[in-house]
């Protein structure tokens, strides 16, 4: 459990009621008297608990129930059942304190007015949070250097790539300096610079405010750059919580030996599955449980000027995650 936590969230569920009903007519008829409903659980009795200053990756493929969580833990929508704290308060209440100490950035959503530059829309956020002048006026320009904006802010947003729009959208969402970030694909649909940078103002950010960051991301770049710790949900059910480095040691059975031959002879398949081979360059795929022996047979038989033994991609883990469900616990 980790200390001081700051976001608690207990046996949290979620449930739609979704009208079904045949096609035709005659079953359209029926259905305005005898209507029908199917009971999706888009979350599922999960459980987690985020402490201070904690990045932490939160995980699924599309429809597992991400979004939805984090609409409950703002306070968007309500819990069918189960708790939900977030600095001590019930996100559902919508308190004005609340909602002054957390934001939400969802990458496919725009807060910013389209015909107007973003220095207006940054000063209706000033209002709204009620943000004194000076410190607004700080934490502005602050946020508009480190996201390389100047040239930028007084253009109207509808003038602006989708990447400098999504870096306007950050910069009006944190301008009250939240505690809590709730992160839904800050990065969708931007290019590799756009998303290097966006990451590097969301570790800083971190660093100087001490905040607490819940990210959503299908790019895996994202997580590995800023999360140490990972939650994964498939189905709206947790599959996983824990370190990225013990996702991949619970789910991935094998790693990447890579080597470089001076004058590789032989059948190489023996030292391990051979997934590529370029001239003097193997790749091989080893269980992890033999990876020290292979590797020291590999360096006693052949002539190896190079070699690294990597964990697979993190993609590759992950759809592991989802094929394989919760790893099986490790015998004492």
């Amino acid at each position: 459990m980790p200390r001081a936590a700051l976001i608690s969230v207990q046996q949290l569920s979620k449930h739609f009621k979704v009208p079904v009903r045949q096609a035709g007519l005659k079953n359209a008829l029926v259905s305005l008297v005898n209507r029908k409903f199917n009971t999706v659980k888009a979350v599922d009795e999960i459980s987690f608990q985020i402490g201070s200053g904690e990045v932490v990756g939160f995980l699924g493929p599309n429809g597992a129930g991400k979004t939805t969580t984090l609409k409950m833990l703002t306070g968007l929508l309500y819990p069918t059942s189960g708790s939900v704290k977030v600095l001590g308060y019930e996100p559902s209440r919508r308190r004005k304190n609340y909602l002054s100490l957390i934001t939400l950035v969802m990458g496919n959503r725009n807060q910013l007015a389209w015909d107007l530059p973003a220095l207006d829309s940054f000063d209706l956020q000033r209002a709204i949070y009620g943000i004194p002048e000076t410190q607004f006026r700080r934490t502005r320009d602050e946020f508009i250097e480190m996201l390389e904006l100047k040239d930028l802010v007084t253009k109207p947003v509808r003038n602006l790539s989708l990447g400098e729009r999504m870096k306007m959208e950050i910069v009006a969402a944190l301008l009250h300096t939240p505690r809590i970030l709730f992160l839904d694909e800050p990065t969708i649909g931007l290019d590799v610079t756009m998303q290097r940078r966006i990451r590097t103002f969301i570790a800083g950010y971190n660093r100087k405010y001490h905040a607490t960051v819940l990210l959503t991301s299908h790019y895996m770049a994202d997580v590995e750059a800023l999360c140490r710790r990972v939650i994964v949900i498939h189905h709206g059910k947790l599959l996983f919580d824990g370190a990225l480095s013990q996702l991949v040691d619970s789910f991935s059975a094998y790693k990447t030996l890579g080597a470089t031959l001076t004058n590789g002879s032989g059948d190489l398949s023996r030292y391990g599955q051979i997934m590529s081979q370029d001239g003097a360059r193997v790749s091989l795929r080893v269980p992890r449980a033999d990876v020290s022996r292979l590797t020291a047979q590999l360096l006693a038989e052949q002539q190896v000027d190079d070699l690294t033994v990597e964990d697979p991609p993190i993609e590759e883990v992950i759809e592991q995650v989802f094929a394989q469900g919760a790893p099986q616990e490790s015998p004492a």
